[in-house]
């Protein structure tokens, strides 16, 4: 919002393994991160003249926002509307390892390019759910990115009869409710650890990378003039594996790459959503 208060006022249930971040940014800048859990009375101070305000929700746990309200304000008012995107992926979109929410790669990507962030980063469970493709169909979104193939290597979702027939099969109930939308498509990032190691199914990460990129080009031959591919080692290079913690989740100084080069890419997809800058 646009705001001239003095102080925002929240009541809120929160639940997690630990106190959870929440993060207040004021006219671009981060100037609050605050942690706390259970419910909870949270108030921020606010700098008292007119100022773009935006409180980000944690990237992990559970969040109900009982009340919100603003003290000594003359105007509180929407933010004007941005573009909104999209963002689906696994714990590397999710980012839970991140400081706090406004500082996740996704979120970064946002600030940076001025768009509305609803992102669906799904840690363990980014396994191409038909019911998160029909949800990300019946979003309002003018950009979308989709992240494919990381939990499929770990929890053994499709085998290498499945896995491109799933990959076309959710971009094309994605697109039901978004024919022409900027569609970012990416591929794993970098992981030493498994790109050349089959796991169970007999699949190595660069077999999936493959499958992906195999499709993506196939449905852009066919006429999808608004899908886009990236690569996922042009995020985060198997050379730049110094920065996965834990030899697969980026840190944060990786997260801030990805959010750099995602940026460029979804500039580039956007064309006139986003300005060039």
């Amino acid at each position: 919002m646009r705001t001239d208060a003095r102080r925002l006022e929240l009541e809120l249930d929160v639940a997690g393994a630990e106190p959870l971040p929440f993060d207040l940014v004021v006219d671009g800048e981060l100037r609050a991160r605050r942690k706390v859990a259970g419910p909870a009375s949270l108030d921020f101070d606010l700098p008292g003249s007119d100022a773009a305000v935006a409180l980000w929700l944690p990237q992990g746990g559970e969040v109900v926002v009982r009340r919100a309200a603003v003290r000594d304000a003359a105007a509180a008012e929407p933010s004007r509307s941005a573009p909104r995107w999209v963002a689906y992926g696994s714990s590397i979109t999710q980012c839970v390892a991140s400081p706090g929410p406004s500082e996740t790669w996704p979120a970064l990507v946002a600030r940076r390019l001025d768009l509305d962030l609803t992102c669906l980063g799904f840690s363990a469970e980014c396994h191409l759910d038909p019911v998160v493709a029909r949800q990300i169909a019946a979003l309002p979104a003018e950009l979308i990115s989709l992240c494919l193939g990381i939990n499929v290597y770990g929890r053994l979702s499709f085998s290498a009869r499945s896995w491109r027939g799933q990959v076309a099969d959710f971009i094309r109930r994605v697109r039901e409710g978004h024919p022409g939308t900027p569609l970012l498509v990416t591929s794993p990032i970098g992981c030493p650890a498994r790109e050349s190691t089959p796991n169970a199914n007999g699949m190595t990460l660069r077999d999936l990378r493959d499958g992906v990129h195999e499709v993506v080009r196939d449905l852009a031959g066919r006429g999808d003039s608004a899908i886009h591919l990236v690569d996922g080692r042009d995020l985060l290079a198997e050379s730049e594996a110094r920065h996965l913690f834990d030899g697969l989740h980026p840190d944060q100084e990786g997260n801030v790459l990805i959010a750099s080069r995602v940026a460029a890419a979804l500039r580039a997809a956007a064309g006139d959503i986003v300005p060039a800058g």
